[in-house]
Order: C-alpha cells, then sequence, then structure tokens
C-alpha cells in the first residue's frame, strides 16, 4: 500500500513526462549496482545456509558487517546499516539470540555497551568473507585485473563521498 510519501504508481508505469517508458534504453548504473549487489547477496546467503546459518537475515547481515573487531556501539552500527537505533537494537537482539553477537559493557563508558561478534558469528563471517573473494575473483577473471582495480577504486571514491552529495 502506498502512502503520500511514495511515488504514484503513473509515475512508475510512465516516464517523468509521462510518456511510456523506452524499455529499449540501457539500464542505469544504480540498477547495475543494484543487480551485482543483489547477485552476491544471494550467493552469500545461499552459501550460509548450506553451512548451517540460514538464520541470518539480508537486514542482519548488512548490520552485522559494521561491527567492528573491539565492538561497537548501538549508534554506529545504526549509522553503518542507515537505520534507526531502534531497528539496529532490534536486529542486535535477533543476531544476540541466535548467537552471532554478545553485548558486552564499553571499558570507556560504563553507561554503554558494545556489540560484539561471538564465536558463531566468526564462523558465518569466514564464509560470507570466503564467497565475496571468490566473487571478486571471477569478476577479476572476467573484465581483467586493471579494468577491476579501476572499478573498486571509483566505487571506493562514491563510497568516501560526503552524506551532503547524497539525497
Amino acid at each position: 500500500m502506498r502512502d503520500s510519501r511514495t511515488i504514484p504508481d503513473e509515475t512508475l508505469d510512465r516516464g517523468s513526462t509521462g510518456e511510456e517508458p523506452d524499455t529499449n534504453r540501457p539500464p542505469s548504473v544504480a540498477l547495475l549496482l543494484f543487480s551485482a549487489y543483489r547477485n552476491m547477496e544471494s550467493r552469500i546467503f545461499g552459501a550460509l545456509a548450506r553451512a548451517g546459518f540460514g538464520d541470518v537475515t539480508p537486514a542482519q547481515g548488512r548490520l552485522f558487517r559494521g561491527v567492528r573487531p573491539g565492538g561497537s556501539r548501538m549508534s554506529e552500527l545504526a549509522e553503518g546499516a542507515h537505520v534507526t537505533k531502534q531497528t539496529a537494537g532490534f536486529l542486535v537482539e535477533q543476531l544476540e539470540r541466535a548467537g552471532y553477537v554478545t553485548r558486552v559493557p564499553d571499558p570507556a563508558d560504563a553507561r554503554a555497551r558494545l556489540v560484539k561478534i561471538a564465536p558463531k558469528g566468526t564462523a558465518a563471517a569466514s564464509i560470507g568473507a570466503a564467497v565475496v573473494a571468490e566473487a571478486e575473483a571471477e569478476w577479476a577473471a572476467l573484465i581483467g585485473p586493471e579494468r577491476m582495480a579501476e572499478l573498486r577504486d571509483t566505487l571506493q571514491m562514491l563510497w568516501d563521498m560526503p552524506d551532503q552529495w547524497i539525497t
């Protein structure tokens, strides 16, 4: 169900000029990136499921990815995953119940707690990292190591852009 903040159906069905969309135009860069991301996500979660870690969701994975080796505060995880603190808390609770993370007191601030990766989380993360490495090696073999390095550098530049440029 759509609310007043979403794009009307007729805008989605037609171009911004109100005309029928041009189905022959090439996909946007954003769509190409999204497609590559979803392919990688499917590969990772498929491998996790085959290894017995089928209870992890993509939303949990995006949050989990932000846990630093020494632990992370909830606000850092929320910011890194682009979710609210409440959503981050909910996801961390799920990950903690499933044994992927633990929460410990923050030695720098007795009022705060850190989220740390538990042994089960380390095992799952190593599977995900292996899948990413395999996929990136396949891409490099396909497009060549120089183009892969250029792709990585370009995407890193976009990643590092200040938020003021992202609308």
